[in-house]
């Protein structure tokens, strides 16, 4: 799986999903650090990626365009280091992969992952 990591998140959480054999990037490795929202989904879309978030902002943009694609991971928990962070973006890939690939908004919190698929009526 290909992964986007929005702006917020651990940078090195990059590192730490391409040590377990992902390709990831950060916005702040890919030039956009600064992108609206909007382009970092396009980009991602493109690239065939799927978005780690901390943004709302990101689910909202799926719904109002009926979008198909890409794939947006919402974490909802605030002060992860970047290997926890890694981690947890595992988990999420380990019990939702097939939902990943086939287009949807997860949200993750201490209690629980929702899961949504696109497009969001």
């Amino acid at each position: 799986m290909k992964f986007l990591l929005d702006q917020g998140t651990p940078r090195s959480a990059a590192d730490i999903l391409r040590l377990a054999g992902f390709d990831a990037v950060h916005t702040g490795e890919t030039g956009l650090a600064e992108a609206e929202d909007s382009e970092i989904i396009r980009q991602a879309a493109l690239e065939g990626r799927i978005v780690v978030t901390l943004d709302a902002d990101f689910h909202m943009l799926l719904a109002l365009s009926q979008a198909l694609k890409p794939s947006v991971i919402r974490i909802r928990i605030e002060g992860l280091r970047a290997e926890e962070f890694g981690n947890l973006v595992q988990n999420v890939v380990s019990q939702c992969a097939d939902d990943l690939k086939a287009g949807s908004m997860i949200s993750v919190n201490d209690l629980q992952i929702r899961i949504r698929r696109l497009p969001v009526s």
